[in-house]
């Protein structure tokens, strides 16, 4: 499905592809990422280094970069597009890294999920136990990283760290709540309940990376706060789109069962908006929230085909993209109201487009 997202993220001001600026953005802060991993104590050293797709279990080494590095990537940029060179992020690009990683390690533990990027997660491979410890290493690294920040800015990125960990929390307390919670009722989880999750889960250390990045290249408080905005709304924007993969994602792009989110009951924004649908959309609403409701423990391929076709009859697939429109738009409207250097401004772009531009 081609996505209605503006065409606002199209303008050609820089040459370099996705790829290539989280591959640059990756080569630059790979050596002080693997220095201070390298700080551990040795074992918890291999889980960390076996998250980041380093090594395999036992230690030896692996191809595997441990993902794309966007939080860190998004450090880099805003660092540039505050006139900096990448180079004064660093610090705030491994801590953002490191707080990525360890929110992986225990979400895995928390949803029991058993493999991340076709391998083993950390607890499945080394044990639940070993795994907490390995993400409670890796937080207090992170803070290590900006309280060793030279200059008086490191209080403040410490504070800027743990106040977008704070939100991260909230936003992962909510989801789990979420499961508890009725598809219907007073008590159902609405849309704007979604969204402050959303922004917080996902959100939170999206701005956290920018922010600080842009605050380490010494930009004025007023664009450290908007490219924290720039982010949040990023983040809310990746996590919808996110939402409709899991429903309607293609399994050879996503590498996920089709219809993976509603076999697992979740309450995803296409979930919710379908929900609470009025007008033409209110009869499908009706029969979707009495399918939900009856939902087996393990549906079958036809049950959630019909949960998705009464999603998108009750407008859910349709609302969720101009949620993403939304949010997209709210990015650019942060990235407007900046002076910031053109061609970081333009990969930021690229890197946004890489972010929601996907099969959905």
């Amino acid at each position: 499905m081609t996505t209605t997202f503006p065409e606002l993220l199209g303008a050609d001001e820089t040459t370099a592809t996705a790829d290539e600026i989280l591959g640059r953005c990756r080569e630059l802060v790979r050596p002080a990422l693997a220095d201070t991993v390298g700080r551990l104590h040795p074992w918890v050293a291999e889980m960390a280094a076996y998250s980041f797709g380093w090594c395999d279990v036992g230690g030896t080494p692996a191809e595997g970069s441990g993902g794309k590095g966007v939080r860190q990537a998004l450090a880099v940029l805003c660092a540039e597009a505050a006139g900096a060179s990448g180079g004064a992020a660093v610090a705030g690009a491994v801590a953002v890294e490191l707080v990525h990683t360890f929110s992986l390690l225990h979400d895995d533990i928390m949803d029991g999920d058993q493999t991340r990027r076709t391998r083993p997660t950390v607890w499945k491979a080394y044990g639940t136990g070993p795994a907490v410890l390995a993400g409670d290493a890796l937080f207090a690294l992170a803070v290590e990283a900006l309280a060793g920040v030279d200059g008086t800015g490191a209080a403040a990125a410490v504070r800027q760290l743990s106040a977008a960990l704070g939100d991260l929390v909230r936003g992962q307390a909510d989801d789990l709540l979420f499961e508890s919670r009725p598809w219907t009722g007073p008590e159902a989880v609405g849309p704007e309940e979604y969204r402050t999750m959303a922004e917080h889960k996902t959100g939170a250390l999206l701005g956290c990376a920018a922010a600080l990045g842009a605050a380490l290249a010494g930009a004025p408080e007023p664009t450290v706060a908007a490219l924290d905005r720039a982010g949040r709304h990023m983040g809310v924007a990746f996590q919808v789109v996110d939402d409709l993969l899991g429903i309607w994602g293609d399994p050879a792009v996503t590498g996920k069962p089709v219809h993976r989110d509603l076999r697992q009951r979740k309450k995803t924004f296409p979930v919710l908006a379908a929900l609470s649908a009025r007008g033409p959309g209110a009869p499908a609403a009706e029969r979707l929230a009495t399918l939900l409701e009856e939902f087996p423990e393990t549906p079958d391929d036809a049950t959630t085909r019909r949960a998705a076709a009464l999603i998108e009859q009750a407008g859910g697939r349709s609302a969720a993209l101009e949620e993403a429109d939304r949010h997209i738009a709210a990015v650019e409207t942060c990235l407007e109201s900046l002076p910031l250097a053109p061609r970081a401004s333009a990969e930021l772009r690229t890197l946004l487009g890489f972010l929601v531009r996907r099969d959905i």
